[in-house]
């Protein structure tokens, strides 16, 4: 059973991809921060596949949520943080 931690921050993706940019380095910055039972929750108009693979491999977990219209919100933490 997945454990998910108490708190999540929110990075809104879309404005950065909106605007031509790429958001991994902003992603990345996030993802550093965190504390422990810290996670981060990541806002994107479509499903970021190659980044639930990226961080899946430096031992994150995901949990894949569908938004109502357009929209997908991916969260991802580290068990036992």
């Amino acid at each position: 059973m997945m454990v998910m931690p108490p708190k999540f921050k929110t990075l809104d993706v879309r404005p950065i991809l909106n605007a031509g940019g790429e958001p991994f380095a902003k992603i990345r910055e996030s993802i550093d921060g965190l504390g422990a039972n810290e996670g981060l929750s990541v806002i994107a108009p479509f499903l970021p596949s190659p980044l639930i693979e990226k961080l899946g491999s430096e031992g994150f977990q995901s949990r894949v949520e569908r938004q109502i219209g357009d929209g997908w919100v991916v969260h991802f933490w580290r068990d036992g943080d």
